[in-house]
């Protein structure tokens, strides 16, 4: 008998080894990605939010995700300003690294040795000042009705870190969950897609870019992808295959986090559809944008500084930074940071159709361009990035006028904005949709107190 239980231990041992060794040297894709994902919260968070590591991990990674990811630990060199994060402490290393002015990339890899080096912007934005009035400074006119509404914890909805209500251009109500504050910047996800087209509107209106252009891309010259024009991607329908499924490893989630060149994967994908037939949602499609207006500079480094000085300086946005991947490219559709006010910037320059302080930035109508609706979404979904309709409600339904749209992003991110009540309700948090919240009942009273 105590042969057997020795021969029994010794074997266990040995499967414990080989499964040890086999999680260290060929990890499954799903652990690399969960590893991949956990570094690069953790280094933006660190480093962009000035976040403790250990909160994050536990916070915004492991209490939200999948299961698996109770199972990561991270480290973080802040000589060297990057995160690792290993499975069990060991396996599917994913790592995220650092640079001012271009936040975090993730490294499939591990090499961040040969990052593209990003040029300081031009324009240096100072902190708003606390007691000059908003949208120059901090400062408040609260209204106490809407102060109330956003206060109220069934409106503001579980892991809320930040609303802030703009009317008539002033800043009229705002509220933090615990442990975040004016100063916090927050992450936007796909409210990032929303930026994309902005930036894509200033080039159009220095007459770099148009909407009806096509043959996009050189990898696409040879193929019925050269038929696909700007203003298909820019409305979620041309016609390129992408699986924007998360919790598994599909084309969002490789692209994010396994993958060095974003764009390049995202362009090698082909037709499933005529371009402009079809509407499919592609997070892809954002970050092949990116790509295309940063080529639309014959200065790599121009474009790198262009959403800085071209629209967050002249904004006022001191906190805002957008991501680029590895390679250098703006992740479009997923990864800007900003503090809630910042947030609420951008959305009054949309508010105003792209006017800031009686500049003129944006092509004219480009905003009411922007939340036109495209045919091929059936109306839920506008010609530049951003949604007509939000959890089952859409524009000109009930209490919302129907030039009512929205910037939405992963995890509870929302932005409302209604040009003809100049309204904009942003709301962040970390919400999974599995708690089964509505922004749309925080927006409705909102409006109504308006009434």
């Amino acid at each position: 008998m105590g042969r057997i239980l020795r021969r029994s231990a010794a074997a266990l041992a040995l499967g414990i080894v080989a499964i040890g060794g086999w999680l260290a040297i060929a990890p499954p894709e799903l652990l690399k990605v969960g590893d991949g994902y956990a570094a690069k919260i953790v280094c933006s968070n660190v480093f962009i939010a000035k976040r403790d590591a250990q909160s994050v991990l536990a916070d915004d990674v492991q209490a939200p995700g999948h299961p698996l990811l109770k199972l990561v630990k991270v480290a973080v060199d802040p000589e060297r300003q990057t995160v690792t994060a290993q499975i069990l402490g060991f396996a599917a290393a994913g790592y995220a690294a650092y640079r001012p002015g271009a936040g975090c990339a993730s490294l499939p890899d591990g090499d961040g040795t040969r990052l593209p080096p990003v040029r300081t912007a031009a324009a240096v934005v100072d902190a708003p000042a606390s007691e000059t009035p908003w949208p120059d400074g901090e400062g408040a006119a609260i209204d106490p009705a809407l102060q109330k509404l956003v206060e109220d914890a069934d409106l503001a909805g579980p892991g809320v870190r930040a609303i802030a209500v703009i009317r008539d251009g002033r800043l009229v109500a705002e509220t933090y969950g615990q442990g975040f504050d004016r100063s916090t910047p927050l992450l936007g996800w796909s409210m990032t897609k929303s930026v994309t087209a902005t930036l894509i509107g200033l080039r159009v209106a220095e007459g770099k870019m148009e909407m009806a252009r096509a043959g996009l891309l050189p990898e696409w010259a040879s193929d019925e992808r050269a038929n696909i024009t700007l203003a298909d991607l820019m409305g979620m329908q041309s016609g390129l295959e992408f699986n924007e499924n998360y919790g598994d490893v599909t084309d969002v989630t490789r692209m994010l986090y396994l993958e060095k060149d974003m764009a390049g994967y995202a362009a090698a994908k082909p037709l499933t559809s005529d371009p402009g037939v079809k509407f499919s949602y592609s997070s892809g499609t954002s970050t092949l944008l990116s790509r295309i207006w940063m080529r639309s500079f014959d200065d790599p480094a121009a474009a790198l500084a262009f959403p800085h000085d071209a629209l967050f300086a002249p904004l006022g946005m001191s906190s805002a930074v957008l991501e680029t991947d590895a390679s250098g490219t703006f992740v479009g559709s997923s990864y800007m940071y900003a503090t809630a006010q910042d947030w609420a910037r951008f959305a009054q320059f949309l508010l105003q159709d792209g006017v800031w302080k009686g500049r003129a930035m944006l092509p004219k109508d480009y905003v009411a361009f922007m939340r036109g609706p495209t045919k091929a979404s059936e109306g839920k979904y506008g010609q530049g990035q951003v949604w007509l309709e939000e959890n089952g409600v859409r524009a000109g339904s009930g209490r919302f006028p129907a030039d009512a749209f929205w910037m939405l992003g992963h995890d509870g991110q929302a932005i409302m904005l209604v040009p003809s009540l100049k309204l904009a309700v942003v709301r962040l948090g970390l919400t999974p949709s599995r708690l089964g919240y509505d922004v749309q009942k925080l927006n409705a009273k909102i409006i109504e107190a308006l009434d």
